[in-house]
């Protein structure tokens, strides 16, 4: 079973949920607005895929930051406050299984990631 990662308010968790739903895929849901996400959890995903990935730059939480806060990170070490802190600037949504299956939403990918 896949585990979706993302918040229940933002269009494109919602448009990859429609569409594992659509496509009988079986999955939980994990708000991390709501339930948080541990910095376990985060340091596994940047052992998976580059911080630059998994960090939203262009979502309205990072462009809110502060200017020295965005400045200072530089790479995953550095990412990790943000994420926890900041937890609208991971992108999203994350799918994983055992390991990252999909990092936002992309429907011809979807169709090639979760052939039955």
């Amino acid at each position: 079973m896949y585990k979706v990662y993302g918040i229940t308010n933002c269009d494109t968790v919602k448009k990859a949920i429609t569409w594992l739903k659509d496509h009988e895929v079986e999955f939980e849901f994990h708000d991390y607005k709501k339930l948080g996400i541990s910095q376990q959890k985060v340091e596994e995903w940047l052992s998976q895929q580059p911080f630059e990935k998994l960090l939203n730059r262009a979502g309205t939480t990072w462009k809110k930051l502060p200017d020295e806060v965005k400045n200072s990170v530089v790479d995953g070490e550095t990412a990790i406050p943000v994420m926890l802190e900041k937890t609208s600037a991971i992108k999203r949504p994350i799918i994983e299984s055992d390991k990252i299956v999909a990092l936002g939403f992309n429907a011809a990918e979807y169709e090639n990631i979760f052939k039955s």
